[in-house]
C-alpha cells in the first residue's frame, strides 16, 4: 500500500471511529452494533501505547461512573479465536468501569479492524487527548512507523503534529533506561529530556541527570548546564541556542555522519545550515545521503 493511500485510509478510519463514538448507533449495513458486554469478556488492546494509568484519576472516573453511568461507550472488536472482545478505544473507561464494580459495559462492536488499524487508533486517540507520557508517545510513534512503513513526516501529518515534535519525541528513546523511566514517572519533563540529549558524553549526561533531580533544575537551567558541560575548556559558553535547534543539529549529524551547524538568531524561522566535509569522497557520500 502506498503512503499516500495509507494516509487517506487512516484518515477515513479515524473519521469513521469518531462518528461511531459520537453517535453510538448501528451503522448502515449492520457492520457495527452497539451492545452491553460482560466485563469478563473484554480484554485490553494489545497495541495500547499507554503503560501508566494514573490511579487517582481512574478512581475519580470510577466515582463519576457510579453516579452518572458510562456516558460514552467504548469501541471493541470481536476476536472469534479467543471468544473475547478486544478494546480499540476506551481502555481507561473500561478500567474505571471495573473499579466502579460494573459487570457489563456498553460497547460499539466493530467487525472490520486489522492489527495496523487497531495500533493506529490506540496511539492517535491517546496522542490527540495528550494522555501519554513522553516515552509512551515515542514508543507509539516508533510502533506506528514500523507497522505502517511511514516516514516521520508522514506520521506527523497523520497525527496533527509537527515533524520536529515527532523527531524530538523519538530521540528520547536514545536516552538511558533510568532517564526514560524518570520521564515515564513524571519526575522530569520532556524539556529536561531534550536538554539531557544535548550532552553526548554518557558520564556527563548521567551527572547532569543526577544534578537536575537533586537541585530541581528548571528546563532552562538544565539547558544552560548542558551547554556549559559541552563547551570546550576555557572557552565561554555561547549564547543559548533553542533546544529544538540543537536537537535538529544532532539528528542531522547522525543522519549525515558529519558535523552540522544551524546558525540562527532569535527568529529561528530564518538562518543558515552549514554541513562540514573533509574530503571530496566524504562530500560525495554526504550528497548521496541528502539525495535519499
Amino acid at each position: 500500500m502506498s503512503r499516500q493511500a495509507l494516509g487517506k485510509g487512516l484518515g477515513a478510519l479515524l473519521q469513521q471511529t469518531r462518528e461511531m463514538v459520537e453517535n453510538p448507533a448501528p451503522l448502515a449495513g449492520g457492520e457495527n452494533t452497539v451492545a452491553k458486554i460482560a466485563v469478563s469478556k473484554i480484554v485490553p488492546n494489545r497495541f495500547q501505547p499507554r503503560r501508566v494509568f494514573n490511579d487517582e484519576k481512574l478512581a475519580e472516573l470510577a466515582q463519576s461512573i457510579k453516579e452518572h453511568g458510562l456516558t460514552q461507550p467504548i469501541v471493541v472488536v470481536y476476536d472469534a479465536g479467543l471468544d473475547k472482545y478486544e478494546i480499540v478505544v476506551g481502555e481507561r473507561r473500561f478500567r474505571a468501569s471495573q473499579l466502579a464494580g460494573l459487570t457489563e459495559i456498553e460497547a460499539i462492536i466493530h467487525k472490520h479492524l486489522d492489527d495496523k488499524q487497531m495500533c493506529a487508533l490506540a496511539l492517535i486517540e491517546n496522542i490527540q487527548r495528550e494522555d501519554l507520557n513522553p516515552i509512551e508517545t515515542a514508543l507509539g510513534y516508533k510502533s506506528l512507523m514500523n507497522k505502517f512503513d511511514v516516514t516521520q513526516t508522514d506520521l506527523a501529518s497523520y497525527c496533527g503534529k509537527s515533524k520536529a515534535a515527532v523527531s524530538n519525541a523519538l530521540r528520547l528513546l536514545e536516552l538511558p533506561a533510568e532517564i526514560q523511566q524518570a520521564l515515564q514517572d513524571g519526575t522530569i519533563t520532556e524539556g529536561h529530556g531534550k536538554a539531557l540529549l544535548m550532552v553526548a558524553d554518557p558520564a556527563k549526561q548521567a551527572a547532569l541527570f543526577a544534578r537536575l533531580q537533586k537541585n530541581k533544575l528548571s528546563v532552562r537551567q538544565a539547558e544552560d548546564a548542558a551547554r556549559a558541560l559541552m563547551a570546550p575548556a576555557g572557552k565561554p559558553v555561547k549564547a543559548a541556542k533553542p533546544v529544538e535547534v540543537v536537537s535538529f543539529e544532532n539528528e542531522l549529524q547522525t543522519a549525515l555522519g558529519t558535523k552540522v551547524e544551524i546558525k540562527c538568531g532569535k527568529n529561528v524561522k530564518k538562518g543558515t545550515l552549514v554541513i562540514h566535509y573533509n574530503s571530496l569522497d566524504e562530500l560525495d557520500v554526504i550528497a548521496g545521503r541528502l539525495k535519499k
